[in-house]
């Protein structure tokens, strides 16, 4: 493990803190301002202008290493470069990347059964991103409302939360409560009831003849890492049976060791009637997402009505599969499950000294920072300066989701790092 600005160490393990981050005058300079002047402004990121990576660590163009401490919210659960991956994508390479769906190939056949074997489940629907995943949960739901159900034509209805992050797409923004993704993109698509997150009871109150599904995140990772209470889940799928409407959980950042176990649901012991799986499954190499569900669910889609000219294509389903199998070992889930136990058990102790309050499950963590430290973004910078790469959300609140291959020195030494950035700045 080497901390921020050091050279490979022979001797014991040292902890060591990096200097400020070398922008000016320095090739991220030219780089940043590349993208300054053609890059649309669609993100605001940190100074930091990364070139390589590998396990938990990755470097900037001036040598410079970082602790990543956010993995690509979650994309890169199984570490930058991982061997087994680069290794499954680079074989690939050679043979064949693409052939539409027009077409069979020799990987898809494995992928979505391993796939579907992994979520206990019959069928596997492959898309790319988690938004398109999203969607179409959204267009199965529905199908399987008029088909099955017997909802009245184009009066299907499907049941929310507030404080969701479905994705960007115009569909899924219509139902978000975030001024900043939906503001200005009107008009939206009706069809979709918000209740309180966390609240079975509201949720139940929403449903009615015409409800279709009920699409929940298990935690809301955008909204600042929230879990639910308790009850709430299990409470959900006891009414989602009774009412016959498909419960949805949106498993794009949570699932896939995350938290700790396979499926975040899993952590309340509930099964979904539809996983929408994405990041990860990807391996932080390419995007790959899927749709997982039973036949009587996914069997409602007909040739013709749905489709991806790059869903399961050959290089996705190569690391796909690779991703699926490391799981199937249970080795991730595990250091997930110790590693977050150290991990929100040190940041618990930092309550009361800059931290208002900390959630989380497994290796994701949401921290809320006391005014009088800063803003979110002004911790993540301070963290930046210190090797440590971290998001903020909404104003008060970090994140912390490091790859799940990250060490527990490394986690200590982060979290010391974090209690020194809490010091709020003189004058």
């Amino acid at each position: 493990m080497l901390h921020p600005g050091t050279a490979p160490l022979t001797g014991p393990r040292r902890s060591l803190r990096g200097g400020a981050p070398t922008v000016a005058g320095s090739s991220a300079a030219r780089l940043l301002r590349l993208e300054e002047e053609h890059a649309a402004r669609n993100y605001a990121p940190l100074p930091v202008v990364i070139a390589t990576g590998e396990g938990a660590w990755v470097t900037d163009v001036d040598g410079r290493r970082y602790l990543d401490c956010l993995a690509a919210y979650s994309a890169v659960n199984f570490g930058h470069s991982n061997p087994r991956l680069v290794a499954a994508a680079k074989a690939q390479l050679d043979r064949i990347t693409l052939t539409s769906r027009a077409f069979h190939h020799d990987l898809l056949g494995p992928f979505v059964t391993e796939l579907a074997d992994l979520a206990g489940k019959d069928m596997v629907l492959p898309m790319n991103t988690g938004a398109e995943a999203v969607e179409t949960g959204i267009k199965v739901a529905r199908a399987w409302g008029y088909r099955v159900k017997g909802v009245r034509p184009d009066a299907a209805n499907i049941v929310v939360f507030g404080g969701n992050f479905h994705g960007r797409t115009t569909t899924i923004v219509g139902f978000s409560d975030d001024p900043d993704a939906r503001d200005g993109f009107g008009p939206f698509a009706p069809g979709f009831r918000t209740v309180p997150f966390g609240d079975a009871v509201a949720a139940a109150a929403a449903i009615d003849e015409d409800t279709v599904a009920v699409l929940v995140e298990p935690i809301q990772g955008e909204a600042g890492v929230i879990v639910p209470p308790e009850d709430f889940l299990p409470e959900l799928r006891r009414i989602c049976t009774d009412r016959h409407v498909l419960l949805i959980a949106d498993e794009v950042q949570s699932g896939l060791g995350r938290v700790g176990e396979t499926f975040a649901c899993s952590s309340w012991g509930v099964v979904p009637d539809v996983y929408l799986l994405g990041k990860a499954l990807g391996g932080g190499i390419l995007p790959v997402s899927a749709v997982v569900a039973n036949r009587d669910v996914l069997g409602v889609i007909r040739p013709g009505e749905h489709g991806s000219t790059f869903g399961g294509n050959p290089l996705a389903c190569a690391v796909g599969l690779e991703v699926i199998r490391m799981l199937a070992t249970g080795e991730p889930q595990r250091r997930a499950r110790e590693l977050g136990e150290r991990l929100l058990g040190r940041l618990s102790g930092l309550v009361g000294h800059g931290v208002t309050a900390v959630r989380g499950r497994g290796l994701w963590a949401g921290v809320d920072i006391d005014p009088e430290v800063g803003t979110g973004r002004e911790l993540a910078e301070r963290m930046l300066r210190r090797g440590i790469l971290v998001k903020d959300t909404h104003g008060a609140t970090i994140r912390l989701a490091p790859p799940l291959v990250v060490e527990a020195a490394d986690l200590d030494w982060a979290v010391d790092e974090l209690a020194a950035a809490l010091v709020p700045p003189a004058g």
